[in-house]
């Protein structure tokens, strides 16, 4: 049994690294959903399942080491990274846009196959769920909030649970609901803070920046348990439909990850190193969701 159990940690725990540091940086985009990330690695499934049997006290030993992968990997890329990626984006958007729509396509096999024979019931959901991700791309690229505001303790937890719903729910953007919430430089600055602390050995500036996340914290923990369980559910009662939806959200999100500021009329150079970017992503993240799987580890299963 133990050797039976170390086998199959070894297929899914790969995957499960790799999609904690998408979903982490991801979730420091706006417009770019962590739980597309976790559903392009191919480690959707197992994830929801994991979360769900923890919150309600059903603790072993999988389900807490694919938790612990996904998250301690996902908060390392966010606390060492955040401030890098924030600049690339903001000054090399194309390239990181365009390698995010290939990272994001790549999780598009592993969905056809996971609901293969395609019954009518999930073109049904791919269809509605391409929809809601158009329209939700369409409202992201309107006016935001600055991204700056009041952070109390409330709102601070609220822009936790958000955080939640965008690391379990593909599609939604966390980063963008932080900014429509004006908490998303308060949260990354605090993030910048407790990492500027650290290499000072300044405890002074990690506790005040503790002021800022512990809120959010318990936020992330209240909005997992409540979204978790109820994806858990429709994935449970709905497969099809809900394999439909996720289809849906992961084509539609190369609507609001368009790289280019003017849609209609990309350099010819440009685009074509757009397409070779986003290429490459896409390999990537077909690999990552391959690597180590076999037969008999279907995701979801624990």
């Amino acid at each position: 049994m133990a050797g039976s159990q170390s086998s199959s940690a070894t297929s899914w725990a790969p995957r499960a690294v790799a999609g904690g540091v998408l979903m982490g940086l991801a979730n420091l985009v706006p417009g770019i959903s962590g739980g597309t990330m976790l559903l392009a690695a191919g480690i959707y499934p197992r994830f929801i399942e994991a979360v769900a049997d923890t919150t309600r006290l059903r603790l072993r030993l999988q389900p807490l080491l694919l938790l612990c992968l996904v998250g301690g990997a996902g908060g390392l890329a966010i606390l060492l990274l955040a401030g890098v990626l924030r600049d690339l984006v903001i000054h090399y958007r194309w390239i990181m846009y365009s390698a995010f729509i290939g990272l994001t396509l790549g999780g598009v096999p592993l969905i056809w196959r996971l609901a293969q024979p395609a019954a009518r019931a999930f073109w049904g959901g791919t269809a509605g769920g391409f929809a809601a991700m158009a329209a939700l791309a369409l409202l992201q690229s309107g006016p935001a909030a600055s991204g700056t505001g009041s952070s109390g303790p409330l709102l601070l937890a609220a822009a936790g649970a958000a955080g939640a719903a965008a690391m379990i729910l593909p599609g939604l953007s966390g980063g963008y609901l932080l900014l429509v919430l004006g908490q998303y430089e308060p949260i990354l600055g605090a993030i910048d803070q407790v990492l500027e602390g650290l290499r000072g050995l300044s405890a002074r500036a990690v506790l005040e920046a503790a002021g800022v996340l512990l809120p959010v914290l318990v936020g992330i923990a209240v909005g997992a348990t409540v979204i978790s369980n109820a994806v858990r559910f429709v994935l449970r009662r709905f497969r099809d439909a809900t394999l439909g939806v996720l289809m849906g959200l992961l084509l539609g999100a190369v609507v609001g990850l368009w790289p280019f500021e003017d849609p209609a009329s990309p350099a010819p150079l440009q685009a074509a190193a757009a397409l070779g970017l986003a290429s490459a992503g896409f390999v990537l993240t077909w690999t990552i969701s391959r690597f180590g799987r076999t037969h008999s580890d279907p995701p979801g299963d624990q």
